[in-house]
């Protein structure tokens, strides 16, 4: 165990588990889990999953198409973290450890990066991870500024100028958002997310909650239902929440419940950001909001029809164009379009419109409607 500073103490411990590498490090805001996978000289690519879900039940499915992971571990070293205490294997966090806020998370998030080293990094959230990693994007977009305006000398803004500007400049890149969310809870989402909190408390991970959940994640169809059963990808998902810790869930559903509102400072937002929400997603008209008030010069949402919130999931292979012509705008491709594995940092340049257009993308891309908003 070793000191870094007094913000960050890590515990390495290697499990072998697809290949990955699980590094627990200790935060300003509490422990968190981080699983490893791929080149650590590749750009670094970092997810963070919905409520109640790890890496192994929110990116499992998108991983396991072989054309989307050649895509991701072609171009990238993944950095999954999960949200505290949803890691396999987690132990119940100490009851009195407080709850972090949405901004705790985000900083934890700051921190994961400065402990590996990371500079410059593509982000993939879902839903409650979406929020979480929109929120650092929107702070490593805004700290430089805040703190410039705090300066009182033009001689103290020459000597922090360019200190802060490489420390905050730049550290996201991307976003590729699943379903995301952006604003405060309704008062409808806020009462329903109470029951299922004091489910969790009193019951712990019992059968209502999982259907609660499910709910959240996947389409009708795929739940099953009197003439349907439920498809495997449910069945794999309820054995998955078997194995949660019920207050360490119950503890992200606090945090979540807490957050505010990021519509004004979606604005500051100035990396590419690629969208994608399920048809029958409860989350559908918040996605389509965000896409809304985002730069459109930089945004795109792709909408899959018959889905879930959960895409990574349920159809998986519905992200894998998009996402390789979202990539294409920083110069990755699929190990067929490009041997050479990339060594340096990401440089985005310009995504032609006629990419991602409906008209380009419908044939090949359905059964998904698109609606994209980029500029030259």
């Amino acid at each position: 165990m070793g000191d870094s500073g007094g913000s960050v103490v890590s515990i390495d411990v290697e499990r072998i588990s697809f290949g990955g590498k699980e590094h627990h490090i200790q935060t300003n805001y509490g422990p968190v889990s981080v699983a490893v996978y791929g080149d650590h000289d590749k750009p670094a690519l970092v997810t963070y999953p919905d409520i109640a879900l790890n890496h192994m039940s929110c990116f499992q499915g998108l991983l396991f198409c072989p054309e989307a992971a050649s895509l991701l571990l072609h171009n990238f070293c993944i950095y999954h973290i999960s949200p505290p205490g949803h890691e396999l294997g987690a132990a119940p966090i100490s009851p009195n450890a407080p709850i972090p806020s949405v901004d705790d998370l985000a900083e934890q998030v700051a921190e994961v990066l400065d402990f590996f080293g990371l500079g410059s990094v593509m982000c993939f959230g879902v839903t409650a991870g979406a929020y979480i990693l929109t929120l650092f994007a929107v702070c490593a977009s805004s700290k430089l500024i805040c703190y410039i305006y705090s300066l009182s000398t033009i001689t103290c803004y020459l000597m922090m100028f360019s200190l802060l500007q490489s420390k905050y400049r730049e550290r996201v890149l991307g976003l590729i958002l699943v379903s995301p969310i952006c604003k405060g809870p309704t008062w409808t989402e806020w009462l329903y997310s109470k029951v299922m909190s004091n489910l969790l408390y009193y019951y712990g991970m019992c059968g209502l909650v999982k259907e609660c959940l499910l709910q959240r994640y996947f389409s009708k169809e795929v739940r099953g239902f009197s003439e349907l059963p439920e498809s495997d990808i449910v069945q794999a998902c309820k054995s998955l929440l078997d194995q949660r810790q019920s207050m360490n869930v119950w503890r992200f559903v606090q945090t979540m419940n807490e957050r505010y509102d990021l519509t004004e400072q979606l604005k500051q937002l100035q990396c590419r950001t690629l969208i994608f929400v399920g048809e029958n997603s409860q989350f559908h008209s918040e996605a389509v909001h965000m896409t809304s008030k985002l730069d459109r010069r930089y945004c795109a949402l792709v909408e899959v029809q018959a889905c879930g919130s959960l895409v990574t999931e349920e159809q998986p292979h519905a992200m894998l164009i998009p996402m390789e012509y979202f990539f294409m705008g920083y110069g990755l491709y699929r190990p067929s379009q490009l041997d050479c594995s990339p060594r340096s940092p990401l440089s985005p340049f310009c995504i032609s419109p006629e990419l991602l257009s409906p008209e380009s993308m419908g044939v090949k891309l359905k059964p998904i409607k698109t609606r994209v908003r980029l500029e030259m």
